[in-house]
This record gives structure tokens, C-alpha cells and sequence, in this order.
């Protein structure tokens, strides 16, 4: 599985929260970013969650 986050992100935290092994919020752009190449297995599940908890459906998730 890959994720990637759009530009609608509003920082909210939301995904670091629930999936912090794949989401991370950068200071300097203040949105959230994808730190892995490929969702680790055991994180798939908290990733989902975290797509659809985002309130602006930034996160977009690519099943392998």
C-alpha cells in the first residue's frame, strides 16, 4: 500500500495521531507528509483509520 497526501491538508495532526510510523507534520510547509515509500504492513489498518478520519480527505491510500 502507498499513501500520499494532496494539498488540502490542513495540518490538523489527525494522521500523526492515529498513524505516526507513516504520517508526520512538517513546520516548514505545515501539512502532513508520507515518511515511507511503502505503508509497513502492521500500519495498514491505522493508516485506513487515518484516511478516513482526515476532515478534508487529504490521504489518499494506493493498494498494492
Amino acid at each position: 500500500m502507498k499513501a500520499s497526501v494532496d494539498d488540502s491538508c490542513t495540518a490538523c495532526g489527525l494522521c500523526t495521531e492515529i498513524c505516526p510510523d507513516v504520517f508526520r507534520l512538517d513546520e516548514v510547509d505545515d501539512i502532513a507528509q508520507v515518511i515511507v515509500d511503502q505503508v509497513p504492513p502492521d500500519a495498514e489498518d491505522s493508516c485506513r483509520e487515518a484516511a478516513d478520519g482526515c476532515p478534508v480527505e487529504a490521504i489518499h491510500l494506493e493498494e498494492d
